[in-house]
């Protein structure tokens, strides 16, 4: 009796895995991360990544010892370099330690964007803590609903969101990680750091984890729970479609605490990058510090580059911007009129990332796409899945809006208060509803919990704001469904009109009228002087009446 049938599964597996190590290893060449170095160094860290894995942790100590002497970080208080940051947090893990703060604690994270964040993190990683990262702009009932679910062990906060904690958390260890005015009774990272061995620790048996929390638009925020990756695969697929290279300097505009942010100080410790932070966001401020430090790449939410391009032409003039390869964005819509401004301005080098704080990544728009496509949200990289889903879980053609379904290997694990996401086939949902292109991108139509029903027809707030956003007398403009007796919900638009351009309401009516079906004129305009926004950049719809 000959050979029975050959099974091809293990052999397409084993060709799988070989094409994803050459797609890593020709990706990280690409990027500097595989570049020469002294033998002993190459082997020392090779030895901290088996021992740390691909933690905060890991990051720091093996940065110490590649670029031990060149800058790590730069923000208002100076500059530290790697070595100096890595000999930092280990004097603030070992103080916590003492002070009885153990792996599998929890260490809630309020900080604006300095030091103190990236220090804090680095030293939760090398003892195993869990981080939590609270919104600096969260309302103090926010701030008491989180804590009392998450039941951190201690608070890291600046002085500022002193009186917002007060009532958060009792008996909770507390440590101000940037003070201004009086000094309060309790310590401060720095005199912790002043204290503390810097000899270095041991790996955890168990690596902690890191709980980004959701914006709170719509309610009591939740947090998003996930582990660190397994291998490099991620890093590899993001490195693939953003040009972020290896010892480079990063301006970090968004918030630290938010996803965007936070994935950006891990891949600028991974390449060896310098991150230039600033403890608020400026227009002007910003631009001067990317252009002062000659930033490669400057990361923010979309309306921090409309502020800046707000600037007088002249205050523009000013700074030039000619090492800047990247202007990653993320965090809430890009109308394809702002992308091509800033490219019109500074060059090529938007990349939009489209996802959330549970999804992690679902597509990347490069400089090309938002030529080709204003207004798109780009493909998938290498790893990630992204299909449309009718409301019986049936995949749509090219053309067809429905539900956003993504998975990929950084998808959160679930809310830490109990709950999930929505899942078919192990996809998640992302919340939004939206088509591909004939060319396969992918364009956001809008959330779906955000559709209204208008006499009969399905309307997308989304479709009209970006069609406001077009109108040369339009800043931004946000739409909402309100109830109406006759067609059952219509639309109400808030609009922010550009500097002292005068605007009426029937003109916003009719030019919707002229552009888009009639069902889908705002039944009522608002003239607002700004919208209301998180530090992320999302509308805060509920705010508007």
């Amino acid at each position: 009796m000959g050979p029975g049938p050959l099974s091809i599964q293990p052999v397409t597996q084993s060709l799988d895995s070989i094409a994803n190590g050459l797609f890593q290893l020709k990706v990280l060449t690409q990027v500097g991360l595989l570049r020469p170095h002294r033998p002993d160094r190459v082997a020392r860290a090779v030895y901290e990544l088996q021992r740390w894995g691909t933690s905060p942790a890991a990051g720091a100590t093996i940065q110490a010892l590649l670029y031990a002497d060149e800058p790590a970080i730069i923000d208002e208080a100076g500059q530290l370099t790697f070595a100096e940051t890595h000999a930092r947090s280990n004097a603030l893990a070992n103080s916590w330690a003492e002070a009885g703060i153990k792996p599998g604690h929890g260490i809630a994270i309020m900080t604006r964007d300095h030091r103190g964040f990236i220090e804090a993190t680095i030293a939760a990683s090398k003892l195993g803590a869990n981080a939590l990262y609270l919104n600096t702009s969260f309302a103090a009932p926010q701030l008491r609903d989180v804590i009392a679910r998450e039941q951190p062990t201690a608070i890291v906060y600046d002085s500022e969101f002193g009186s917002l904690l007060e009532g958060a958390g009792e008996g909770i260890r507390r440590f101000v990680a940037w003070h201004e005015g009086e000094k309060g009774i309790e310590p401060t990272l720095e005199e912790l750091i002043e204290v503390g061995d810097r000899s270095n620790l041991s790996p955890p048996a168990e690596n902690g984890r890191f709980t980004i929390l959701t914006s709170g638009t719509t309610g009591t925020p939740k947090g998003a729970q996930r582990a660190e990756p397994d291998g490099l695969g991620p890093l590899a697929a993001l490195f693939s479609k953003i040009p972020l290279r290896a010892r480079g300097t990063t301006a970090i505009a968004a918030p630290l605490f938010h996803s965007w942010g936070f994935t950006h100080f891990l891949l600028g410790l991974t390449l060896g990058s310098t991150l230039v932070l600033r403890r608020r966001f400026d227009p002007e401020g910003s631009l001067q510090a990317a252009a002062e430090h000659g930033a490669d790449a400057l990361i923010a939410v979309p309306v921090m580059i409309q502020r800046i391009l707000e600037l007088p032409d002249e205050t523009l003039r000013r700074y030039r911007l000619p090492k800047l390869r990247v202007t990653g964005l993320s965090g809430s819509a890009l109308p394809g009129e702002l992308a091509t401004e800033w490219m019109d301005r500074f060059g090529d080098n938007i990349y939009n990332l489209y996802g959330s704080t549970e999804v992690a990544w679902a597509t990347i728009a490069t400089p090309e796409d938002l030529r080709a496509a204003p207004g798109t949200a780009g493909r998938p990289p290498r790893g990630t899945m992204v299909k449309i889903l009718d409301e019986e879980g049936h995949e749509l053609p090219p053309g067809e809006t429905g539900r956003i379904f993504v998975g990929n290997e950084m998808a959160f694990e679930g809310y830490t208060g109990g709950g999930d996401k929505e899942r078919v086939e192990g996809l998640l949902s992302s919340g939004d509803v939206g088509h591909f292109d004939p060319a396969g991108r992918l364009f956001i139509d809008g959330r779906d919990d955000e559709m209204i029903v208008s006499g009969g027809e399905n309307v997308f707030p989304r479709e009209v704001e970006d069609l406001l956003a077009k109108h040369e007398k339009v800043a931004e403009a946000a739409v909402v469904g309100v109830d109406d007796e006759k067609f059952g919900q219509r639309l109400k638009a808030y609009v922010v009109t550009n500097g002292k351009a005068k605007l009426s309401e029937d003109e916003v009516k009719d030019y919707v009228k002229a552009n888009l079906a009639r069902y889908k004129v705002p039944r009522e305009v608002v003239f607002m002087d700004e919208l209301p926004r998180n530090p992320s950049g999302k509308v805060l719809k509920r705010e508007l009446d």
